[in-house]
């Protein structure tokens, strides 16, 4: 898997990055939802340029002229609820894609919370046989939420192409991902690439519970 750490450049991406971590910003949910799908903007514009393209004919009042286009059959896929901002983003650039949806949440198996397991419940998924897959996430942890995602989303069908994006990724949950995806046909973008995870299972630094941050505390 080839890895592209947007951090490593300087974009104005990292300033919604910075806003998203930033205690101080943090209550506002709206703010905080709103530079998670500007992140998804940016990034489906930098994903675009990797699609496959062809010319064609565009017939306008005065005449025909020529644009290259992409001919991918896209599908944005995310996972509720923290992913829908950052899909969103993407839907407002790819705005003829398919979309899917899967339900992961994690859970404890201890009281000191610090075994940690992942659950699938529900999905929903045109036919992906063929199609370029997005998979769309803003944080990537363990890696394991994605990873199960990807498995319920491969019962509807094997993509042509995957690409992976998220805001906030460890480097465990990178290299997980790179377990999975051994081949340098799949792509992860990240707006960040942060070095650990608490006993919890969070990134640090990370920005803490992005569902939460997004749509308020749940029991």
């Amino acid at each position: 898997m080839k890895v592209v750490n947007f951090a490593e450049s300087n974009s104005v991406l990292n300033q919604f990055v910075a806003e998203l971590r930033d205690v101080r910003v943090q209550g506002d949910r709206m703010r905080f939802r709103r530079n998670v799908e500007r992140i998804g903007e940016l990034m489906a514009y930098e994903m675009s340029k990797e699609l496959t393209y062809s010319l064609k004919q565009v017939t306008t009042p005065l005449g025909v002229a020529t644009a290259s286009t992409p001919d991918d059959e896209l599908v944005i896929a995310t996972v509720f609820r923290a992913g829908l901002p950052l899909h969103q983003g993407f839907l407002n650039v790819f705005d003829r894609a398919g979309n899917a949806f899967v339900s992961a949440y994690r859970y404890y198996k201890d009281k000191e919370c610090r075994t940690l397991d992942v659950h699938i419940e529900y999905i929903a998924a045109p036919d992906l046989s063929g199609k370029t897959l997005l998979l769309v996430d803003p944080m990537l942890a363990t890696g394991e939420s994605m990873e199960l995602a990807w498995k319920a989303f491969l019962t509807k069908g094997r993509p042509r192409r995957v690409m992976v994006a998220c805001v906030i990724a460890s480097r465990q949950g990178v290299e997980h991902l790179q377990r999975l995806f051994p081949s340098d046909d799949v792509k992860l973008w990240c707006g960040a690439i942060d070095p650990a995870l608490d006993e919890r299972s969070y990134i640090v630094p990370g920005l803490g519970d992005a569902g939460d941050l997004a749509y308020g505390d749940k029991l």
